[in-house]
């Protein structure tokens, strides 16, 4: 009895493990491009076209030239650049005169929010992501106002190319 289990099992052993040479499995796997949108933005604004340009997001009308001047020789003289940036921003931010949207209005259609600020700031429409990820941030945090997210915009390094 053994043995009958035993030849059995080699048996079944030999037959059971066999190579199938015959099926021959190709995967193809289709070549995808991935591009980021704004990263295509090869020129960096000047000192001038940076600060008349956020005048122009928030006021939309064009700034004066003696504020123009004082802004960047304040912006030549400093060395830090991003603070700098950053103060002129905060600064037309808290100029009124701005044409920045209520909360109620932001609120009342957030998507479509996100995609008019994406068009003023970035010359461009949201991907879906951005879409996505600007929109739950506004609805989930009550306290995100339309003067953060201009503000967030303006001082991103996509804002600083064109």
């Amino acid at each position: 009895m053994k043995k009958t289990v035993l030849y059995l099992f080699v048996v079944l052993m030999v037959f059971a493990c066999k190579k199938d040479v015959e099926t021959l499995y190709i995967y193809d796997v289709d070549d995808v491009n991935v591009t980021q949108d704004g990263v295509n933005k090869p020129n960096v604004k000047t000192t001038t076209e940076f600060i008349s340009i956020a005048y122009s997001d928030l006021f939309n009308t064009t700034i004066d030239q003696n504020t123009l001047t004082d802004l960047s020789l304040s912006y030549a003289a400093f060395g830090d650049k991003k603070l700098i940036e950053d103060m002129i921003i905060r600064n037309f931010l808290n100029t009124t005169g701005t044409d920045i949207p209520s909360k109620s209005a932001m609120n009342a259609d957030v998507e479509q929010f996100v995609e008019d600020t994406y068009r003023k700031f970035y010359n461009r429409d949201p991907s879906e992501f951005e879409l996505w990820q600007v929109k739950d941030m506004i609805e989930n945090d009550a306290t995100v106002t339309p003067e953060i997210a201009y503000y967030a915009f303006m001082t991103s390094n996509e804002y600083r190319y064109y």
